[in-house]
């Protein structure tokens, strides 16, 4: 790249650039010939010049092979910096200018100051030449531009009325030169001015009422050398609302009749608002007292009658002046307003007729028109069903009076209470507006006799079984007042039992007795008191008997009501079962009048009483044996419910008409079965071992309190042992250890012979039944739920029982205990067994528990420790 000597660099296109020439088939074609004349060049152009300002001219000069003629011709092929500012255009023959093209317009202080243009040319023999004009553009003074809408129109400015002095616009504007600027306005009387930096400011506050409503001010920008440029502000003034509304309407006090119809026009308000000079003032009204008889029109300001305007009631009756305050607006939320209070004055007329309270003889009645004569009037024409027992007194006052006097017992009197009159009562003053009254007279009674009881004394008589609430009797009493009175009945003496203050009640409205509690012929046979009648004023009494009617309501008392006992299985018949006697009692039957019969339990008839009726004794009799061999008989409890009637003096007749009551016994037999005898048939033994303990359910606690105890003694002595251990072990050491090996060797000795001793232990049993052998006629006890049984005398021989307990003792021949250990036997052939060398006896030792029978079983011989112990034993017969 070849830079020329105005600084402006020069940059070849690669097309004809001398590097890469173009081949052809003429070996000259291609070769650079100097075609432009002229060029290079450099040449200079104002800015701002406008399009076809012609810059250089310069020629072409043909070679003798292309006979002058121009194949391409001058083109600007490159520029730099890129442009299009710059055009050529032929101007004779080989003879081109370049010209501006004013796309764009050359700026000094926006462009490059320089251009270098590349001209190309090409003639028909091929060759080409390649030239650089350079441009440079020249500074030149221009008028200051403004900035914005002023720079292409009118500019319009917008200031509120009222806007305090100070600045509203400011103008911008540049000279291309960057010289100073400075800014005037013309005319001078308005009331803005713009300061040297383009400040446009207010210079007083504008009313929009009182000043004009748009200014023009022409504003001049110049530069340093005297250019300028002007352009026109428009300032409109905007109306704001900053005047309040004032009343047109003079007028302060209106008069109108009352009971004006809704609608009625009382006032046109009329209003002006000073910011509303140019047009009509767009005012909103309203009432801002708190009236419900008036209404105005928020646009036009008519106030109308709204509701019912009576000047004969309060307040107006009183006041009939209406203060109202209207209130005018130039907005209708919250702008300037103004008050205005309006009197509207209320006038009576007469249109109310005269009204009348009928129920006293004063004069009552009235004309609610508040003024008069509006409000006078007279009465007239008295009439009706009874009249002739009143008067008026005269036509202005309007007083009853009475003609004659009123007694309604007296048997000449229609017995009336209420008359009811009529009277006329009508205006004075027109339109004489009249009214017919109904005035009701009632004549009040006057209590002047005593209630009457139909008797003076009541007797009823009353069944014992007469249910709680029954009525027994009434009771009525009169007066002979008219109308007749009301009269309520009480009870105010007598009436109570031991057990309730109050047996009775009557009903206080129609005197009918009823009885509160149960009545008790054997308690008290009659009830006397005393029942009064009362009007309200007066009173009267009378006395009332009730006689008790004996019934046969009691039931037959026995004793005992329950009774439990065992009998045993062979219990003969006709025998009194275990002495048993029930004796009973009725409070209303005779002791003659019982009956005893068996209702339930009594399977197969084993039971029934003697005597069965007749006496208030009977003893339990065993009517017939009991069988449970052959299976007849198979329960062993009876639970006998035995009834008492005490019906036994009544005829069949009267059985079924007559009251009978029926007391209930209830017996407890529990049969218990004859001992069994054991006999011994072989030397041999069976030992069950079984343990039980039998509690009574009522003491459930004994078991927990005892196996507790256990538990914590065992714990006590197993902590006591440790204790001991250790003590011992601190104060005794051990012996030394003597050699094992004997001096001398003794022949081996036998091992003795161990004697076993079994035991049989009962645990103790609770015996909660006792009855007599009937073989032997011996008391023995015996428990409910597991059928034990034992002699009532410790010396009697005892049965075994199922549960049983085998203790083994060894012994050697010393005699000392070695070992005790509870060992369960079982059967065991009769090779392995031994025979007993002891029969069993029952014994009892001091340190066998009550209830805890002992027995010992045989002793026999056991082979050496080496041979096995039997296991198992017959139980010995007895």
């Amino acid at each position: 790249m070849a830079q020329p000597p105005n600084g402006c660099f020069l940059q070849f296109p690669e097309a004809v650039s001398p590097e890469q020439p173009q081949h052809h088939a003429e070996p000259s074609r291609g070769r650079r010939t100097p075609l432009l004349r002229g060029l290079p060049t450099t040449r200079t152009i104002e800015e701002n010049a406008p399009a076809g300002v012609s810059i250089y001219t310069f020629n072409v000069t043909g070679s003798p092979l292309s006979s002058g003629v121009v194949a391409i011709h001058p083109t600007i092929v490159n520029s730099n910096p890129l442009t299009e500012a710059f055009a050529i255009v032929p101007a004779g023959d080989l003879v081109y200018r370049v010209v501006t093209t004013g796309n764009p317009i050359l700026d000094y202080e926006t462009m490059p100051k320089c251009f270098d243009l590349q001209i190309f040319v090409e003639d028909t023999a091929g060759r080409t030449d390649l030239k650089t004009l350079t441009v440079q553009v020249a500074d030149k003074n221009e008028r200051p531009v403004f900035w914005g809408n002023m720079a292409t129109q009118t500019v319009r400015i917008y200031v509120l009325e009222g806007t305090p002095p100070g600045l509203i616009y400011r103008v911008n504007a540049t000279d291309p030169e960057n010289g100073e600027l400075k800014y005037s306005s013309l005319p001078e009387s308005v009331p803005f001015q713009v300061l040297e930096n383009g400040d446009i400011i207010s210079r007083k506050k504008i009313d929009y009422e009182k000043d004009p409503h748009c200014y023009f001010l022409n504003i001049t920008v110049t530069d340093p050398e005297g250019l300028n440029s002007t352009r026109t502000v428009n300032i409109n003034i905007i109306n704001i609302d900053d005047e309040s509304p004032y009343f047109t309407t003079k007028q302060r006090i209106y008069r109108i009749p009352e009971e004006q119809s809704p609608g009625t026009v009382v006032a046109n308000i009329t209003a002006k608002d000073p910011d509303d000079e140019d047009s009509p003032s767009r005012l909103f009204y309203s009432i801002q007292s708190s009236d419900t008889y008036f209404s105005i029109n928020p646009s036009t300001g008519v106030l109308q009658v709204t509701g019912r305007i009576d000047r004969d009631v309060l307040p107006l009756q009183l006041h009939p002046n209406i203060s109202v305050i209207v209130r005018v607006e130039d907005s209708p939320h919250g702008g300037h307003s103004s008050e205005m209070e309006i009197t509207v004055i209320i006038g009576d007329i007469n249109d109310n007729p005269p009204e009348c309270n009928p129920s006293t003889f004063r004069n009552s009645c009235k004309d609610i028109d508040a003024d008069p004569p509006n409000n006078l009037f007279r009465f007239t024409g008295l009439s009706g069903f009874g009249s002739n027992n009143f008067a008026l007194e005269s036509a202005e006052s309007g007083r009853l009076v009475m003609a004659e006097s009123i007694d309604l017992e007296n048997p000449s009197n229609p017995g009336v209470e209420v008359y009811s009159l009529t009277v006329r009562v009508q205006d004075i003053a027109s339109p004489n507006y009249s009214n017919t009254i109904y005035i009701y007279i009632r004549i009040k009674p006057v209590n002047e006799f005593f209630p009457v009881f139909s008797s003076l004394s009541y007797e009823f008589n009353v069944p014992e079984i007469t249910k709680v609430g029954s009525s027994i009797g009434k009771v009525t009493a009169s007066d002979a007042d008219r109308p007749p009175s009301v009269i309520t009945y009480s009870i105010i003496a007598g009436g109570g039992t031991k057990d309730y203050t109050n047996a009775f009640w009557i009903n206080p409205i129609n005197g009918d007795v009823k009885i509160l509690a149960r009545l008790d012929y054997e308690t008290t046979q009659k009830h006397f008191f005393t029942v009064q009648a009362s009007d309200q004023e007066k009173t009267a009494t009378a006395s009332v008997t009730v006689n008790v009617l004996e019934v046969n309501d009691e039931e037959p008392v026995c004793s005992p009501k329950f009774y439990s006992f065992q009998i045993p299985v062979s219990l003969a018949a006709g025998t009194n079962v275990n002495g048993f006697r029930i004796q009973c009692q009725d409070r209303d039957s005779d002791p003659r009048s019982f009956r005893y019969f068996i209702e339930e339990g009594n399977v197969n008839n084993h039971f029934t009483f003697s005597p069965v009726a007749g006496s208030n004794t009977s003893q339990l009799i065993l009517a017939s044996p009991f069988d449970y061999e052959s299976g007849l008989d198979m329960k062993w409890i009876y639970r006998l419910r035995v009834y008492i009637t005490d019906d036994n003096l009544l005829s069949a007749k009267n059985k079924a008409t007559h009251l009978v009551k029926t007391g209930t016994v209830t017996l407890s037999i529990r049969v218990i079965p004859n001992p069994t005898t054991v006999t011994t048939t072989t030397p041999g033994f069976t030992v069950v071992t079984k343990r039980e303990n039998l509690y009574l359910d009522s003491a459930w606690y004994v078991p927990f309190v005892t196996t507790l105890g256990s538990l914590l003694l065992l714990g006590l002595l197993g902590h006591l042992g440790v204790l001991l251990a250790r003590w011992l072990c601190a104060r005794c050491p051990p012996a030394p250890r003597a050699d094992s090996t004997p001096l001398i060797n003794t022949p081996d000795k036998k091992k003795p012979k161990k004697e076993v001793a079994l035991e049989m232990i009962k645990l103790s049993t609770v015996f909660d039944g006792e009855a007599r052998d009937p073989v032997t006629g011996k008391m023995y006890e015996f428990n409910t739920q597991s059928g034990a049984r034992r002699w009532k005398k410790s010396n009697e021989p005892l049965q075994p029982t199922a549960a049983m307990q085998v203790m083994s003792s060894a012994t050697g021949n010393s005699g000392q205990e070695t070992d005790r250990a509870e060992v369960p036997i079982k059967k065991e052939t009769s090779e392995k067994r031994e025979e007993p060398r002891e029969v069993a006896r029952p014994s009892a030792g001091p340190s066998q528990a009550p209830g805890q029978d002992r027995v010992k079983v045989l002793k026999w011989k056991e082979e050496p420790e080496d041979r096995k112990l039997p296991s198992t034993a017959q139980q010995p017969r007895q």
